[in-house]
């Protein structure tokens, strides 16, 4: 087995779709669009090594975690999956494609920053984590309320964050967390997300929020060249779409679907 925790809903009947969070986060993230989702696929939420209630991993690179969720879609015997990626979940789906593209029907990347000169200047709160001496003492007095002022500062709207998420990202230790960015960040550097997807010849959507702070929004057109791709920019949403707007990132999600599927009648 893959030793990662799952979260699973909707009928085993219908399609099956991987919801994969990003950095630092946990399979929770995905709580408020997992009902509507679930009323039209089988849903797999599924937390990454070492994050939620996952087991750890030997390493934290892109591709190691990649192969522990194909590992997981194996021993569940449900491929091939639509895999939704969220932020940096989405090197882990493009990562997966490349290593067992057998498994993958399409692939949905929220949020995912295509290459290092798309990254903005981050804010503050981010600066600090990611700088190791401020980041150790930030993370050694978090709170629930300063995790939760984290993931708001990646937001534009209000938003309403699930307990769960709060207690699992204060479940993990800041060597995981700097390791799992250090590694990310390896990945798009070594090769863009864009470039990677060319050769990978399913369906692809990708949804930016149109006022993301952390990735510049116009860098979601680096994806136009995927020949069987689609990229909708998300008016006034920051970079958690889930937790932003759950009902249109839904929708989003559930009308590639469905075109996916039209399209295989």
């Amino acid at each position: 087995m893959s030793g990662l925790h799952v979260v699973r809903a909707g009928s085993r009947q219908t399609s099956p779709m991987v919801l994969i969070h990003g950095s630092g986060a946990s399979g929770a993230t995905w709580a408020p669009v997992i009902p509507a989702l679930a009323e039209h696929h089988d849903v797999i939420c599924v937390d990454l090594p070492g994050m939620g209630q996952s087991e750890p991993p030997t390493s934290y690179d892109v591709p190691s975690q990649a192969s522990r969720v194909a590992e997981l879609i194996d021993s569940l015997d449900v491929g091939p999956v639509t895999l939704v990626g969220h932020s940096s979940g989405g090197y882990v789906a493009t990562s997966l494609a490349e290593q067992r593209p057998e498994l993958v029907s399409a692939i949905a990347l929220i949020s995912t920053g295509p290459s290092p000169a798309a990254l903005l200047p981050q804010p503050a709160l981010l600066r600090a984590l990611t700088s190791p001496p401020i980041g150790r003492l930030v993370w050694a007095l978090r709170s629930d309320k300063l995790v939760r002022k984290g993931i708001r500062v990646t937001c534009v709207r209000p938003v309403e964050i699930p307990d769960a998420l709060v207690a699992e990202l204060r479940g993990l230790t800041y060597k995981t967390f700097s390791s799992v960015l250090r590694h990310n960040g390896a990945y798009i550097a070594e090769r863009s997300v864009p470039d990677r997807l060319t050769k990978i010849d399913v369906p692809m959507l990708v949804g930016f929020g149109g006022a993301d702070p952390r990735w510049d929004p116009q860098s979601a057109h680096e994806y136009d060249v995927l020949p069987r791709g689609r990229v909708e920019l998300l008016p006034g949403i920051g970079h958690v779409p889930m937790l932003e707007a759950p009902d249109t990132t839904s929708r989003l999600l559930l009308d590639f679907t469905a075109t996916d599927r039209s399209r295989q009648a």
